[in-house]
């Protein structure tokens, strides 16, 4: 069993003293090192411990600290062997991957193009270059497997070409993530079984309170235990709460409660022990995030995480490595943990850990060959024409470059726009609703002029959610309005930019339809919603009124407490099964109700105000912008753009601009 951490009694492999180790001579002082124990050290001496504290009096042998000095008994001997055969010590290598959704090839169907740093392809030849190197590795994979990328084209095959792929590549382990619940609860069931391997997730129960698959998986490689323990956010209940079918059964508790339940359960079995989370460092929701886990539970030696699609290796609590791989396969996560032989088995000496990144890796080339038929049928699925697109839905996709790659603000989530209000459009239609509701999904979704291609859908339509109609009052409707409002930054003076909350994913800022509204940005947030009406009438608090969301949103309206089930009056999944998730209804729209045309049109029913952008420093910021000279901020992830507004106040105060004088910067190319 291996005992380590701070503030408990720690059991680390001494390192060689000095170089003059190989002298027959011992130290008459010993400076304590960090991670020492005194048996360890009295051991190294040939002495007992009690002779070692008693020539030291120490009143409590547990408590010494580092760069203390113990005296040592004349009559002690070195002992270089030992401290040679420790030196040498043992190596277990962990490879994960994490958030591929749905991706073998390198490619991007919902766009029709390569992505360079994505799929199972790559990842497989990283992966086959660490066996090579360490034959007994052990690879996990941290969950949202099978959801994404036209993934749910074979759905119906017994076996998914994700999960198939996973047993080709020799996967160890696969954590279930909450993507794995899209979809009917057999569909999971039938992947579960046919995983070659272990399936994880330690945090959810079936009815007769026995686990819905294993909490754990102990290997042994080179006589070394490894326990690796499987997590996954206990939300599923909430983000699937219109569709209760595909977690039947199931009860979800939390992840940082069962983390203690199951180390309590491996005491004395392991040597090594491993998270495969599908947690991110941060928790939400009111749940635990993978840093808080380990701050709590410091017996984890390395936790590799996932759902947050966060790419870092730099992370530790107390003690505890953490490292996440990005998502789609962008890189393959690498942990090396050297251990040292103890009386009592081995002792963990040190963790490395590492990100691979794929960018510039081949794709292995039996991989592409077996799931060939997935690439040729995405394709050709994404390609079916559905109509076509009379013009060019966002004409300024980057609100200031004006490129097609957003870089610095988008618009769609900064003013009303014809896309926008196309899928709103959708929602409301087979809804019977009065007020809708959506979400900007990527920041650069847009359709361009030219035929409508299925493919097309799925880039302004991520995901595979499904529409629910609601009953929602006036004031609850308010309150979700000023929750989904809270992720713009508050407006300082001087800003010419709006910015986002880091902290606020962008698939949670929705913009409404059927309604008119202002957005007061100088305000706090739950103090922004102005001018709501409906009808030309402000919006009752009393009154009822009929509301369309996605299924995913209805999972989150009810964890906010503003509806309930028997609100629900449409089910589009009840009623027409995949056939009414939203992509297909938006395919149906088109082709039924506007005979193949999809016109862009905008009734700009929102807009910010409480800002004034137009400082006389705005152009000049602006061309500092497109010339690379200003870089508007991104979350520390990556994930969420336009972090901060940039502010002229600021950027003279900084000495980027000079006071009351605008420049003249040459236009950017």
């Amino acid at each position: 069993m291996k005992i380590r951490k701070p503030f408990t009694l720690l059991v680390v492999v001494l390192m060689l003293v000095s170089i003059f180790a190989t002298s027959a001579l011992a130290n008459e002082v010993y400076t304590v090192k960090p991670g020492d124990v005194l048996w360890k050290i009295a051991e190294k001496y040939d002495i007992t411990w009690e002779k070692l504290a008693e020539v030291n009096e120490l009143t409590n042998p547990h408590l010494i600290y580092p760069e203390q000095k113990l005296e040592i008994p004349d009559e002690t001997e070195t002992v270089t062997e030992v401290e040679e055969e420790i030196a040498e010590g043992k190596k277990v290598t962990i490879l994960g991957t994490s958030d591929v959704h749905g991706r073998i090839y390198a490619y991007e169907y919902a766009t029709d193009s390569p992505d360079a740093d994505a799929g199972f392809a790559k990842l497989q030849t990283l992966i086959k270059q660490e066996k090579a190197e360490a034959p007994n590795a052990i690879l996990l994979d941290c969950g949202d497997t099978v959801q994404d990328n036209s993934a749910e084209l074979f759905n119906d095959l017994p076996i998914h070409p994700m999960v198939q792929a996973m047993n080709t590549m020799g996967y160890d382990v696969w954590t279930l993530g909450n993507h794995e619940f899209n979809f009917d609860k057999s569909f999971l069931d039938r992947n579960i079984e046919a995983f070659n391997n272990t399936v994880l997730a330690a945090n959810i129960y079936k009815t007769d309170d026995t686990r819905f698959v294993e909490p754990y998986k102990i290997f042994e490689k080179d006589g070394i235990r490894i326990a690796v323990v499987g997590l996954l956010p206990p939300h599923v209940p909430r983000w699937e709460a219109s569709s209760p079918q595909h977690f039947e059964g199931l009860s979800f508790t939390q992840p940082l409660e069962e983390a203690k339940k199951v180390v309590k359960e491996l005491e004395g079995k392991y040597d090594v022990l491993v998270g495969a989370f599908h947690i991110g460092p941060d928790g939400e929701y009111g749940s635990q995030g993978a840093l808080e886990i380990a701050e709590a539970v410091p017996e984890f030696d390395v936790i590799f995480c996932g759902h947050a699609h966060s790419k870092f290796s730099d992370k530790e609590a107390n003690g505890v490595k953490l490292i996440e791989p990005g998502c789609y396969g962008w890189a393959l996560a690498k942990a090396e943990i050297t251990l040292d032989e103890s009386q009592d088995g081995y002792v963990v000496k040190d963790v490395t850990v590492e990100n691979i990144e794929t960018n510039e890796i081949e794709e292995d080339k039996e991989i592409l060959s077996e799931f060939e038929f997935v690439h040729k049928k995405s394709v050709e699925d994404a390609n079916i024409v559905v109509g076509h697109i009379e013009d060019d839905y966002v004409k300024n996709v980057d609100y200031i470059t004006g490129e097609a790659k957003v870089t610095t603000m988008p618009t769609a989530q900064i003013e009303d726009t014809p896309l926008m209000d196309l899928i709103n459009e959708v929602q409301l239609f087979y809804t019977d609703a009065q007020i809708s509701s959506a979400a900007a999904f990527k920041n650069d979704m847009n359709l361009v002029k030219g035929d409508f291609k299925k493919k097309d859908v799925a880039n302004i339509y991520k995901y595979s959610n499904t529409l629910m109609g609601v009953n929602i009052t006036g004031e609850n409707l308010k309150k979700y309005m000023e929750w989904s409002v809270s992720y713009y930054n508050t407006y300082t003076e001087g800003d010419v930019t709006v910015s986002f909350n880091p902290d606020i994913r962008g698939y949670n800022y929705d913009m409404f339809a059927g309604v008119n509204y202002d957005i007061d940005i100088s305000k706090e947030p739950n103090n922004r919603i102005t001018n709501l009406t409906f009808n030309g009438e402000p919006v009752k608090d009393d009154e009822t009124y009929k509301l369309a969301v996605n299924n995913y949103r209805f999972g989150t309206l009810k964890g906010l407490e503003l509806v309930t089930d028997e609100d629900v009056y449409y089910d589009s999944y009840e009623t027409m099964q995949d056939a009414g998730r939203i992509r297909e209804l938006i395919i149906k729209y088109i082709k039924e109700e506007k005979e193949g045309k999809a016109v862009p049109t905008v009734d700009n029913n929102w807009k910010i105000i409480g800002i004034d952008l137009e400082s006389p420093y705005k152009d000049t910021v602006y061309e500092m912008i497109k010339n690379g000279d200003l870089t508007i901020p991104r979350s520390e992830d990556g994930r969420t753009p336009n972090v901060k507004s940039i502010n002229v106040n600021e950027l003279i105060e900084e000495g980027q601009l000079e006071e009351n004088r605008v420049e003249e910067l040459p236009k950017a190319s």
